[in-house]
């Protein structure tokens, strides 16, 4: 891990907006900065509720986000880019929709193609449009951060695109918009938001300039995400959750996630399972399998998440266990519908993604990762 003096990176949107009642500042900016034509990407319900953001101009709207994008979801997208012809690009839902909107305002009307920039540092700039991210989810902290995921539907593999020409001009953060997220994708987008901060914070790239973001990050989804599983409308754990997501957004750029989201994104990937459903189903494995590399680390996790435990494996996965299950989120791979018999290929599958597992801070084999799945099913 590194130490006070390593050298880091930390880059974040120009401009975030922050607080209940936030959206509409949205429209507000974009008309100082003269923008005219202005192009939203979005889910079917987030499409029906634009006018928050009190946008001016030619509004077009793409409200064909699918969960888990692929690339016939990102042609889609590029080709409404390109009919807009627009001078800003929203991205406006979880993660899914703010990835697209990342790739439409560096793809569209670009000679780069997605295969051509897949990879760190490959976008050709500057980007031609502008780009606003306004969440509607507490999970991804995709809003803050420069990379962007699509799934190749031939290999099943994500295709991971890092550049900075992908920050976000303006993060509108407005915890009102989550007041309809369902109690079950709360639980689940909130321990994805924990995952990337956990991750982040145990990291073999750690540093202790985002270690805060990463430590409190997780004491706020520790604080705020039993009330507000328990109540949606429940402002102040909203905006804490909010809060959570944008920090582990902030630790993704410069250190990244590891093991964890390794071995979840086979689970979406292959079948369908949703991003922060195969994190929280993952979480608790993966923090116990890496606790005897990182044991001060791991300690100081359970203690922001109100548990004491020892640095024995097993006490801390009983924690970690219980926090999601108590949240109603479902904790065994046969419960998503995931088939004994494709356990070998998520583990082949989840063993090649070595931008992450080399960041986890005990290595993880390709026997472990299989008997992680097995231990979770």
């Amino acid at each position: 891990m590194a130490s006070l003096g390593s050298p880091i990176t930390i880059v974040r949107p120009h401009l975030i907006e922050f607080g209940v009642g936030t959206a509409g500042k949205l429209g507000k900016w974009a008309a100082d900065k003269g923008y005219r034509r202005t192009l939203v990407i979005s889910d079917a319900f987030n499409a029906s509720r634009i006018d928050v953001l009190e946008l001016k101009g030619e509004v077009a709207v793409f409200s064909d986000v699918m969960p888990e994008p692929d690339t016939a979801n990102l042609e889609k997208v590029l080709a409404a880019a390109n009919a807009a012809d627009a001078e800003l690009v929203v991205g406006f839902g979880g993660g899914s929709a703010m990835d697209l909107a990342k790739l439409a305002a560096v793809l569209a009307g670009s000679t780069q193609t997605l295969h051509e920039v897949v990879g760190p540092n490959r976008v050709h700039g500057p980007r031609k449009v502008a780009l606003a991210q306004v969440p509607t989810t507490s999970g991804t902290g995709s809003e803050a951060g420069i990379r962007a995921l699509v799934t190749d539907p031939t290999t099943k593999a994500k295709l991971a695109v890092e550049s900075l020409h992908m920050l976000a001009d303006i993060a509108v953060i407005d915890p009102a918009l989550t007041f309809s997220v369902p109690a079950r994708t709360t639980a689940a987008t909130g321990v994805d938001a924990m995952a990337h901060c956990v991750e982040a914070f145990t990291n073999r790239k750690a540093h202790p300039m985002v270690d805060i973001y990463a430590i409190e990050g997780t004491r706020l989804v520790g604080k705020y995400l039993a009330r507000a599983v328990k109540d949606g409308n429940d402002t102040e754990a909203r905006a804490g959750l909010s809060l959570a997501s944008l920090y582990g957004g902030l630790c993704l750029g410069p250190v990244n996630t590891a093991g964890g989201h390794a071995l979840a994104y086979p689970l979406g990937t292959r079948w369908h399972v949703a991003h922060g459903a195969a994190n929280a189903l993952i979480f608790p494995h993966v923090l116990a399998f890496n606790t005897p590399a990182a044991p001060e680390k791991t300690k100081a996790v359970m203690d922001a998440l109100g548990y004491e435990t020892s640095e024995n494996t097993a006490s801390v996965f009983d924690a970690a266990y219980a926090f999601c299950a108590e949240l109603g989120i479902e904790m065994k791979l046969s419960g998503l519908g995931v088939p004994e018999s494709d356990l070998d290929a998520m583990a082949d599958d989840a063993f090649a993604i070595r931008r992450l597992l080399d960041n986890n801070p005990r290595d993880l084999s390709r026997a472990d990762i299989r008997s992680i799945y097995a231990a979770a099913f």
